[in-house]
């Protein structure tokens, strides 16, 4: 799963990158509204923690132009603490939930796997897939309640289809959601990736529809 922080603050930028990379997240980052509004617009991501008062561009009206464009991908907004007119105002801009600083990194990971949760349809934190399970909360996987490793490009590639259940997922887009912007895309990796995963999962778990991509396969 990818995602955007937008903060200026370069201390908090780089603890948020790295606690969600170490969360298993591809982690793109900008530090002020105008990057920020051109990689939302441009970009294919999953989610967006944005901070409000940002250099350039705020925000508020940031998150006003991404929503006009149809760009609907689940926004988290930081605010100062007790500014609840910031909170009302983000919410009406379109954000699906906030979080006010300072905050503990725990609970924007909390909120953040809801966000993706409802994005997707799920209500547990917890994802199925046949013998399958992905704990969202913990990155671990289970295949008939044994554990199985996975390394980080495979939990991505595995996480983004289980969010998808039954959904045909193309290469590309595969390549899009689990490397980050400026990372030496290679779509032919994608293949090797599936394979690996197939192994350890079972060859029928994740099964390829010629010409369109892959899918996630539940037996019944």
């Amino acid at each position: 799963m990818r995602v955007l922080v937008v903060e200026d603050e370069p201390g908090i930028g780089r603890h948020l990158e790295e606690a969600l990379t170490d969360a298993g997240y591809v982690v793109d980052r900008a530090a002020d509204g105008e990057e920020a509004h051109f990689l939302g617009d441009t970009e294919p991501y999953d989610a967006v923690v944005l901070d409000l008062g940002l250099p350039k561009r705020d925000g508020l009206s940031i998150l006003r132009a991404w929503r006009a464009a149809g760009r609907n991908f689940p926004v988290l907004i930081l605010t100062a603490r007790g500014s609840w007119r910031e909170k009302v105002e983000g919410i009406d801009a379109g954000a699906d939930d906030y979080l006010a600083k300072p905050f503990a990194t725990e609970e924007l990971l909390a909120r953040l796997r809801a966000l993706l949760r409802r994005a997707s349809g799920h209500a547990s934190p917890i994802l199925r897939s046949g013998a399958i399970e992905l704990d969202t909360r913990t990155a671990r996987v289970t295949l008939n309640g044994a554990p199985v490793t996975l390394t980080a490009l495979e939990y991505r590639i595995l996480a983004y289809l289980m969010h998808r259940p039954g959904q045909i997922v193309s290469q590309s887009e595969l390549t899009e959601h689990v490397y980050a912007q400026d990372f030496d895309r290679d779509s032919n990796t994608i293949e090797v990736l599936i394979g690996r995963l197939r192994k350890k999962l079972g060859r029928e778990a994740i099964s390829t529809v010629r010409g369109l991509g892959y899918r996630l396969s539940a037996p019944a």
